[in-house]
């Protein structure tokens, strides 16, 4: 079984769960909020959704990585050929939802708001929200089985994570990547936003390297 195929198990177990529905209903509440009156011109109005991508995506990072209890991910293990399919999987549905959830943010406002939305400032936003979202699955795995067993404690730590590392504009790549966006997008935000996917990336991956560590040593 390919991590493609576990992603498609994975999203078929999600569905029925209804797991997943929350996180994404908060985060259209949060658009219709941000962008249901006169927000202002784009980029800027971008990095408030953007910002609140962050502890979505890693809630819903966390409910991708918990959507088997240990039992059930055994049998998934089993059939899939090892612990990286599975996790390859969990990363690949994560990153999926990152992806969807990005383009219902940068396309709202562009439908709900009559300011002009250059294919360059949308690219930017657009860039932005995956930061955002790729950074917060890279913590909802952390924070997730097999490396944090109970999901109140791996709530509890991914919002700690969220709120140091997302209330400092310094800090790359979210902080520096929402400044961008805040500032309306000054000469060099592209690059900023490129440097940080990948960050974002490299986050990611590195944290599916150490579920996969811990699944293995704990298995």
């Amino acid at each position: 079984m390919s991590a493609i195929a576990v992603s498609r198990f994975l999203l078929s177990d999600l569905y029925r769960s209804q797991r997943a529905v929350v996180p994404i209903i908060i985060q259209a509440a949060i658009l219709a909020i941000l962008f249901g009156g006169d927000p202002g011109p784009l980029p800027a109005p971008w990095a408030a959704s953007a910002l609140a991508l962050y502890p979505i995506a890693a809630w819903l990072g966390i409910v991708v990585a918990n959507t088997e209890d240990p039992i059930q991910r055994h049998v998934t293990v089993v059939a899939a050929g090892g612990v990286g399919r599975v996790v390859g999987g969990i990363l690949t549905l994560a990153l999926a939802g990152d992806v969807l959830l990005s383009l219902i943010s940068v396309v709202w406002p562009m439908v709900a708001t009559h300011y002009p939305h250059p294919p360059s400032v949308v690219a930017l936003g657009l860039g932005g929200h995956l930061v955002c979202a790729v950074t917060g699955t890279a913590v909802g795995l952390l924070c997730a089985r097999p490396v944090v067993g109970k999901v109140g404690w791996s709530l509890l730590a991914a919002g700690t994570v969220v709120v140091v590392t997302g209330t400092q504009s310094h800090v790359p790549p979210v902080g520096t990547v929402v400044r961008a966006l805040t500032s309306g997008g000054p000469p060099g935000s592209g690059a900023v936003v490129g440097t940080g996917l990948v960050i974002a990336a490299v986050l990611a991956v590195l944290a599916a390297g150490v579920s996969a560590a811990v699944a293995l040593r704990s298995g």
